[in-house]
């Protein structure tokens, strides 16, 4: 998570933080179902709202760490119960 946080970090401004045009291209390269393909416009400048606790218009490391954990934990709810589910090998 650290290693594709700055992979697109500081290609434009602050190395520290992702701008919208960098997190955009995170979520179309790492997490596609994410990404501007799957989802309009106003849906993305909705995300980066939601991510950009401190207002500043870009996306820094604890806010992104907490939108990877709140994807996360929404895969882990929704296979939890797949019905496919193999239980563990001790």
């Amino acid at each position: 998570m650290v290693c594709t946080f700055h992979k697109y970090s500081g290609r434009e401004g602050d190395k520290y933080k992702l701008s919208k045009a960098e997190l955009k291209e995170l979520l179309n390269e790492e997490l596609p179902v994410f990404g501007s393909g799957q989802m309009d416009e106003g849906e993305f400048r909705r995300i980066v709202n939601d991510l950009d606790h401190n207002k500043d218009g870009e996306v820094d490391f604890q806010e992104f760490s907490c939108f990877m954990a709140c994807i996360a934990m929404g895969f882990h709810e929704f296979f939890k119960d797949c019905p496919g589910k193999q239980p563990r090998k001790k």
